[in-house]
């Protein structure tokens, strides 16, 4: 089942990151917070009805125990939610998505591993091909616009300020990953549901804090039930993540790179 829970979570994140995109605004320096707090309540709505109808008791120090890896995967969406502002979705992804290779190698180095030779050339395909996705589409889309002389927004511009995010998200969320396949599979420090109830619950925690950054600090007219693309954002999110952690429970070093290759979606 772990393969299958794999592809429904790429399916379920390719998605979203369209409707990030899409509820990005590069005029608008508070968008990555906005998709932060909107996120955080579904989460939060996510967990306590998963808890509920599965009769299960929330333990406050599992999100104490978890928070590490929480941490490294809610810092690295933040920072990918801020690139998005800046860079095309079909480059940034992909960039991103080299967290897979990172998690395989740390789980590869830190871990004893019996690979076959096919679960080895799958994960170098994977990698191979995600991070090539992104230099082809950069080429074929600079191509497209000298053609027609089209004005890039700011939006899509391409700088090295604009790749340093989808760069650092790659790093933090490799490490995050890893620290997963650590909690979840490696050692069982953590179960899939106590895992996912702690992680949607920090992510409240932060949506909460944003929600009143930007609404009593930042005095920003925030209407969340008018933010359609941002909201669909996080309900693909978090149906991904749900599936995520079964996925992550089993075969850590095989199902980070497939789920990194969300981007092909």
């Amino acid at each position: 089942m772990w393969f299958l829970f794999a592809l429904i979570t790429a399916l379920a994140w390719g998605a979203a990151d369209l409707f990030y995109k899409k509820g990005s605004d590069s005029d608008d320096s508070q968008s990555h917070l906005k998709i932060v707090t909107i996120v955080g309540f579904v989460m939060g709505i996510h967990a306590t009805a998963y808890m509920l109808l599965k009769g299960l008791t929330f333990h406050p120090s599992d999100m104490l125990l978890y928070l590490p890896v929480s941490a490294l995967y809610i810092l690295s969406m933040t920072i990918g939610y801020i690139g998005l502002r800046y860079m095309e979705l079909s480059i940034a992804s992909p960039v991103q998505n080299s967290s897979g290779a990172v998690t395989a190698i740390l789980l590869f180095i830190f871990f004893t591993h019996q690979l076959t030779f096919t679960e080895v050339a799958g994960i170098l395909a994977v990698t191979i091909g995600v991070i090539g996705i992104g230099f082809y589409e950069k080429q074929a889309e600079e191509k497209a616009r000298q053609l027609t002389n089209e004005i890039i927004d700011k939006k899509y511009q391409i700088s090295f300020m604009a790749l340093t995010f989808p760069i650092l998200y790659a790093v933090i969320d490799g490490l995050g990953t890893f620290a997963d396949g650590v909690y979840l599979d490696e050692l069982s420090l953590i179960s899939e549901d106590a895992a996912l109830i702690a992680y949607e619950y920090t992510f409240l925690i932060c949506g909460l804090l944003s929600y009143f950054y930007l609404k009593f600090y930042k005095k920003v007219d925030f209407k969340l039930f008018k933010e359609r693309d941002k909201g669909l954002a996080a309900i693909l999110e978090t149906t991904g993540q749900f599936f995520y952690v079964f996925a992550m429970s089993k075969n850590a070093i095989i199902t980070a790179p497939l789920i990194a290759s969300y981007s092909i979606f």
